[in-house]
């Protein structure tokens, strides 16, 4: 965190992925290196299409990265770490419809037997209560909105407890007010649960109200080109933050990098 020296959480050096072989190849990620302290919130921004997605599912092991070398607590990510979860975009897809919400939030939960059952229903209530769905345990998905749903996918993963949050554009299909209550939720979870979150985002208002650096990558075969500290006051406020001098200069610097950095595949862009 900006201001601080905590400990590399988790170290990405020099990864490249490349899709298919021979003439149909295409390198996603061309030498993306960067690291993440513990406790950190970072954004990863950059052109549509420059690999932000395909980075976080190397980071979580879904993918197997072409080359370069990936870590979590000093150890290789090889294959899904256990101290990681990972919420994705689409809630619907994510979130078992003929389960009640309860039973979707313990569901990470119910091959760990070393955890007691009271002990999991203590987690999924808590989880519940800090996305704000106390009292809609016993609902199933299809009863609740598409900001609620993704509230659940969220409760799931906080449940898990992981060391590493992972979210792909969580908040990109539901409407702007409830994008901006979610915000605001992430940002009570960061603090309560102290869990190291990356958050790949297109908005760039929120890449910046939410995070303590922002990584941008450019155009694919994308590398980070640069690295945002982001040292605005908590807790944050979706009015009173955004109407702050610093927040409007970091959302143009932001801006102003991802344009330049749409025009130039793989180049250089010195940050303002």
């Amino acid at each position: 965190m900006p201001g601080t020296t905590q400990p590399v959480l988790m170290a990405v050096e020099d990864v490249h992925f490349q899709y298919g072989r021979g003439e149909n190849a295409n390198l996603a990620l061309g030498g993306v290196s960067f690291t993440v302290e513990s406790g950190e919130f970072v954004s990863i921004v950059g052109p549509s299409g420059c690999g932000k997605t395909t980075l976080l599912r190397s980071l979580s092991g879904l993918a197997s990265v072409t080359s370069g070398r990936l870590t979590l607590g000093g150890r290789a990510i090889n294959g899904v770490p256990k101290e990681l979860a990972l919420v994705f975009q689409d809630y619907g897809r994510s979130l078992f419809p003929w389960m009640t919400v309860q039973r979707n939030v313990l569901f990470p939960l119910i091959d760990q037997r070393e955890i007691p059952k009271a002990d999991k229903l203590g987690r999924a209530g808590e989880a519940l209560e800090a996305v704000g769905l106390k009292g809609f345990e016993n609902h199933y998905p299809w009863q609740l909105s598409g900001g609620m749903q993704q509230r659940v996918a969220i409760a799931r993963a906080i449940a898990y407890r992981p060391r590493v949050l992972l979210m792909d554009e969580p908040f990109a299909s539901v409407d702007a007010q409830t994008r901006s209550d979610l915000e605001d939720v992430i940002l009570d979870i960061h603090h309560r649960f102290g869990m190291t979150t990356i958050f790949v985002t297109h908005d760039i208002d929120e890449s910046v109200y939410l995070s303590d650096r922002v990584l941008v990558l450019c155009k694919s075969p994308s590398r980070v080109i640069a690295e945002i500290d982001v040292p605005l006051p908590r807790p944050r406020d979706q009015i009173a933050t955004k109407e702050l001098a610093e927040f409007v200069r970091l959302r143009g610097e932001v801006a102003r990098l991802i344009r330049s950095a749409a025009q130039v595949p793989g180049g250089i862009v010195q940050a303002a």
